[in-house]
C-alpha cells in the first residue's frame, strides 16, 4: 500500500503542475490519501461483515454485499474519521472550512442518518435529512465538499470488504450500474484498450471497480444506441463523458492505452472536474 500511496502522491504533484487551478483540491486529496492509509494501518477488525453463504444470492438478486440501511453497524470510527477529514479542510481552506462547520453545526445535519440514507437508492422526502439546507442554495459548494467527506468517511472500512470479496463478485457476473459492494452509483470509469475496449465503473465509496457494458446507461439501463452519446474536450482525448439522452445522466471516462498501469481514479475525478461543469451546462446531472 505504501508504494501505491507514493505513486498517487506523485501523480497529484504532476497534476498540480498541469492543472494548477485544482491545486487546493489536489492538496486536500493528498492529505485524505495519507489519512486513509493511517486509518487502514490502525484497523484491528473491520466493522462491516459479509455472510459468505449469501453472496451468490445477493449478486443474482442485484443486491450489494453491504446493506447499511437495513443492518446496524457501529459507525463510531467512520464518524471520527469524518471529523478528521473536516480538520483537513480547516488546515487547507480555513475560510471555506468555517462555512463547512456552519453546515455541520446546523441542527438538521445528522452524519449517521445521512450515511444510512445514502445506502437507500430511493429515499422518501422525509428521509433526506439535509433537504432544507440544500433547498436554500446557500451552501452548494460547501455541501459538495461535505458530500466528498461523507463518502470518504466509509472508504477505509469498505475497501477491506472490496479487497476481500472483489474476486467473488467479479466471478458472479454482476450486471448492475451501481456498486456490487456498497450500492453507490459511479461518477467515473475507465475504458481499457488492452481488454478490447471494456468499460469499468469505479465506486468512490469503497474503491471497487467492476465491468459494465459499454453501450448501456448505468443509471437507467438504456441500451438504445441513438440516445447514448459522448463528448470530449479538444486536446484532452484521454478523457470523455458518456451521456444518456433518456435520463440525462452522465459519467466521466478515462481511456487507458494497452501499456497503461492502473491509475488512481480519485485523482482522475478531481483532475476532470471541468468535465462535470461542461456536463451540467449541457443539462446532464
Amino acid at each position: 500500500m505504501a508504494a501505491t500511496l507514493r505513486k498517487s502522491l506523485k501523480t497529484i504533484e504532476d497534476y498540480k503542475v498541469t492543472n494548477p487551478h485544482y491545486t487546493d483540491l489536489l492538496d486536500i486529496l493528498a492529505d485524505i490519501l495519507i489519512l486513509r492509509e493511517d486509518y487502514r494501518k490502525s484497523m484491528t477488525s473491520p466493522i462491516f461483515s459479509v455472510d459468505d453463504k449469501l453472496i451468490a444470492g445477493k449478486m443474482e438478486g442485484g443486491l450489494p454485499l453491504i446493506d447499511l440501511a437495513g443492518q446496524k453497524y457501529d459507525l463510531t470510527r467512520p464518524k471520527e474519521y469524518f471529523y478528521s477529514l473536516i480538520a483537513i479542510a480547516e488546515k487547507r481552506l480555513p475560510a471555506e472550512a468555517r462555512k463547512f462547520l456552519d453546515v455541520i453545526k446546523d441542527e438538521q445535519f445528522d452524519w449517521e442518518t445521512i450515511i444510512r440514507t445514502s445506502f437507500n437508492p430511493n429515499p422518501s422526502e422525509e428521509e433526506i435529512p439535509d433537504k432544507e439546507v440544500k433547498a436554500s442554495g446557500e451552501h452548494d459548494e460547501q455541501l459538495d465538499l461535505i458530500d466528498l467527506f461523507i463518502e470518504e468517511s466509509l472508504r477505509p472500512e469498505l475497501e477491506v470488504v472490496a479487497e476481500q470479496y472483489g474476486a467473488s463478485v467479479e466471478k458472479s457476473g454482476w450486471m448492475e450500474g451501481y456498486c456490487p459492494i456498497c450500492g453507490k452509483e459511479p461518477k467515473i470509469g475507465e475504458i481499457r484498450e488492452s481488454e478490447d475496449g471494456r468499460r469499468y465503473l469505479f465506486c468512490h465509496q469503497c474503491g471497487y471497480k467492476w465491468h459494465f457494458r459499454r453501450i448501456k446507461c448505468p443509471f437507467c439501463g438504456n441500451e438504445e444506441q441513438h440516445s447514448l452519446a459522448y463528448f470530449a474536450v479538444e486536446g484532452e482525448e484521454r478523457y470523455r463523458v458518456d451521456v444518456c439522452n433518456k435520463c440525462r445522466r452522465y459519467i466521466k471516462i478515462v481511456e487507458l492505452p494497452k501499456s497503461s498501469e492502473d491509475v488512481n481514479m480519485d485523482v482522475e475525478d478531481i483532475a476532470t472536474l471541468h468535465l462535470d461543469v461542461l456536463a451540467y451546462e449541457e443539462g446532464y446531472n
